[in-house]
């Protein structure tokens, strides 16, 4: 029986868990905030500290990016780490990120860096409004950004995002982009085992509510497109000599996709191969770590995913629409917070719309404000 560590214990090391029991593997957690390894499903359960953990593990692996460098030291020190630290520090800092795209030539938005006033000038004068500025460290579901549409606007952000530079902990920067006029937003999962095997699932569209992501679909799609994202992904992981799965979050601009950012570790866009893919993203990513074959990465059924969010109990009825399947996160409520989500697949774009249709009718427009229209919309595309 394999041994993994997950460093985090949240719902993807959960996830993780679940995946590996099947395969005879037994996965722990470490958990950042207590410092103990416990068991992912059941947390209350605990293993010892982190020296114990890398000990008692024959590989380990990340659910985030923002773990502690000396963390990551200690467990790359070991030899068992996959992805590397390198990988997962990349993910975590957007200036990283950004160099490692123009080092694969994977194309991106136009950008630069901010540190001071005078490069925060000089990014307006280089990028045409609108900007947006990032954190390179700590950002993410919409945190850590700042929008400029209007020159005459320009002060205030800058007041705002200095006093978050001077507050920061850590060598925070910035990175001002481009804002891209996009068609939509679509991501690539994919894995890539030891021995440099790559499978890649389907690109999926995604719909983001207040910059957290509430919807993915995947469904057949231009095979173009489909070949480029993976033309993408080759780049990127070979590059990074990559072990594990590796999600892309793309803009789609007509024919191009830019990269917007990476995530090295299973993703959220990704929780639909649960039941649209014969193997899932958390299978492949354990798969891929502990060098046993890939399994398939192919579309079974046109399948989406719904996030719940900041909510802890839907309609019984929505188990009632065919071919849905809830999964949820054992987390206490909280607003904003992932409780979990909705998987629901059709035998085909239509089919799956309706479903969509019905289950958004059946749930909260509070907690899923955008739910309802999204599927309106879908729908509208596939007659």
């Amino acid at each position: 029986m394999n041994k993994v560590l997950v460093l985090g214990a949240g719902q993807l090391a959960r996830m993780m868990e679940l995946a590996g029991t099947p395969l005879n593997l037994d996965v722990k957690a470490f958990d950042v905030r207590s410092h103990k390894v416990v068991q992912p499903i059941s947390p209350e359960h605990e293993y010892g500290d982190l020296a114990q953990g890398i000990a008692n593990a024959d590989v380990i692996t990340a659910e985030f990016e923002h773990v502690a460098h000396d963390t990551l030291a200690e467990c790359e020190q070991s030899g068992k780490l996959f992805p590397s630290s390198n990988a997962i520090k990349i993910g975590g800092d957007r200036r990283l990120e950004k160099a490692l795209l123009e080092s694969a030539q994977a194309a991106n938005a136009k950008h630069c860096f901010v540190n001071n006033k005078a490069e925060f000038d000089a990014a307006i004068e280089k990028l045409s409004l609108p900007i947006i500025f990032k954190s390179a460290l700590e950002g993410y579901d919409g945190k850590g950004q700042w929008r400029l549409k209007d020159k005459s606007d320009a002060e205030a952000v800058w007041l705002d995002m200095a006093q978050f530079l001077a507050e920061a902990k850590e060598t925070q920067g910035i990175v001002a982009e481009q804002m891209v006029p996009f068609d939509r937003e679509v991501s690539l999962v994919g894995v890539r085992r030891k021995n440099g095997d790559i499978a890649v699932y389907p690109l999926t569209e995604n719909h983001h509510t207040q910059g957290i992501l509430s919807v993915s679909v995947a469904a057949p799609v231009n095979e173009a497109l489909q070949k480029q994202a993976g033309k993408v992904f080759k780049a990127l992981t070979e590059e990074l000599n990559y072990v594990g799965v590796l999600a892309i979050e793309f803009f789609q601009v007509g024919e191009q996709l830019l990269v917007n950012e990476i995530a090295p570790r299973v993703h959220n866009s990704g929780h639909w191969t649960q039941q649209g893919a014969d193997t899932c993203q958390f299978e492949n990513h354990l798969r891929a770590i502990c060098d046993l074959p890939l399994g398939s990465t192919a579309l079974v059924r046109p399948t989406a995913m719904i996030n719940i969010i900041g909510e802890d109990s839907v309609a019984n009825d929505v188990l009632a629409i065919p071919s849905v399947t809830m999964h949820w996160y054992n987390k206490g409520k909280r607003a904003g917070r992932k409780m979990g989500h909705i998987n629901v697949s059709a035998d085909n774009k239509q089919e799956l719309a309706q479903r969509l249709l019905a289950i958004a009718e059946l749930l909260p427009k509070a907690g899923f404000p955008e739910l309802h229209d999204f599927a309106v919309e879908y729908l509208a595309k596939q007659k």
